[in-house]
């Protein structure tokens, strides 16, 4: 009798690692463990061998920093996409890659069925389970993680019983999930809305009041609204995220600490590390300012918000999707300059900007000798501006 198999999203920890067993118990298919690497994560090797240790059948490391960068976080970037004003959607990202890595594999190995860890209160189920959906509606997606209900140390107890030992510990107050846009923390002392995240959930940012008490500046350069080079220095995508991620962290920028409303319902408090994606955003507004039309620059944000909420939403294949990011990737041609920004205890702040496409002509915008705005038509404008409002006000006077 052919026996299944699930291609399950391993990340090397507690859950997941639980999870290889479970899935033999519970379903009886073969486990194959996929690692989908989009930044920081550390010894891959060990986490593969330790689904092996678990009992997987086959446990494969996929590197998708580049890809995530390219196809997932810069068009984000592009888009300006911060969910409630202030996340840079780092989690939600990831999950639509993930998706698409699992089901790539899935159809190489010939599994049936795809699993991953989430649980029942998170959007990243929806976002994953969604994904695989939308790409092949064939491939059975499973969420054992809704369904057990155990506690962690109920999951470290469980694969000892089944005599699986691995370097995990019981104790650990967060839940964390982090990649090359962000770091994410949630659970424990930080479920106190009212309470400061405390010192010990912050791992890339310190805190801006021990940050040095000289700033940095950083000039970040722009080639159609993505990223391309550090202080005139080209760099690799990954490399440049990493270094101003790095940068940001050491200035004490950040860090974002909010009450975000899930898409499953719940308001929950979530603190994050965002240094370089944060900057990144900030950027290119910056070069959007000095480049797009006034009317392009207006009604762009009511897309970049539509694409926003739904990148949070799990709906990145979507039809709708891929028709607002093809009109933000239009609006993007002429996106191409110099941002310098301003590090200094916690904060970033642009303080210059340059492009070869910008639009600001100073001959028009100076108030010194060299201005060549025609100040002779302004008076006309201003009266055929102000016309229909000045019709409705002597209408509603009796005055016509």
């Amino acid at each position: 009798m052919t026996v299944e198999k699930c291609v399950l999203a391993y990340s090397g920890g507690l859950d997941t690692s639980a999870l290889v067993p479970y899935i033999k118990e519970k379903y009886g298919y073969e486990v194959i463990a996929a690692l989908v690497d989009v930044g920081r994560m550390q010894d891959l090797e060990t986490l593969r061998k330790r689904a092996l240790i678990a009992g997987a059948v086959d446990s494969v490391v996929v590197d998708a920093k580049e890809e995530f960068l390219r196809d997932f976080a810069f068009p984000a970037l592009q888009a300006n996409a911060l969910y409630e004003g202030k996340y840079p959607l780092h989690s939600a990202l990831s999950r639509p890659l993930i998706a698409k890595k699992m089901v790539d594999l899935a159809r190489e190995r010939g599994a049936a069925f795809i699993a991953h860890g989430c649980t029942a209160k998170g959007n990243d189920q929806v976002r994953i389970d969604v994904s695989a959906r939308c790409l092949d509606p064939s491939i059975t997606v499973l969420g054992p993680a809704r369904e057990w209900n155990m506690t962690r140390p109920q999951l470290m107890d469980y694969l000892t019983a089944r005599g699986i030992d691995l370097p995990l510990a019981k104790e650990n107050p967060y839940s964390i999930d982090e990649n090359l846009w962000g770091r994410a923390v949630e659970c424990g002392e930080l479920e106190d809305p009212w309470k400061a995240a405390p010192a010990g959930a912050f791992a890339f940012t310190v805190d801006p009041r021990d940050a040095p008490d000289d700033g940095v500046e950083v000039v970040v350069g722009f080639e159609s609204g993505i990223p391309v080079s550090l202080d005139g220095e080209e760099m690799a995508a990954v490399e440049l995220v990493e270094t101003l991620d790095t940068i940001g962290g050491s200035h004490g920028f950040g860090r974002v600490d909010m009450v975000e409303n899930r898409l499953v319902g719940i308001k929950s408090r979530e603190v994050y590390e965002v240094a370089g994606s944060l900057a990144l955003v900030m950027a290119h507004r910056e070069i959007e300012d000095l480049t797009l039309t006034r009317e392009l620059q207006h009604f762009k944000p009511i897309v970049d918000q539509r694409l926003t909420d739904l990148i949070y939403e799990g709906l990145w294949f979507s039809p709708l999707a891929a028709a607002l990011r093809a009109f933000i990737v239009e609006t993007q041609e002429y996106v191409t300059g110099e941002v310098r920004l301003s590090y200094f205890k916690g904060h970033c702040r642009p303080v210059g900007r340059r492009s070869p496409e910008s639009l600001y002509v100073s001959s028009l915008a100076t108030y010194d000798s060299g201005d060549t705005f025609s100040h002779e038509s302004a008076k006309g404008f201003v009266q055929l501006w102000g016309l229909p409002v000045e019709v409705w006000a002597r209408k509603r006077r009796g005055l016509l």
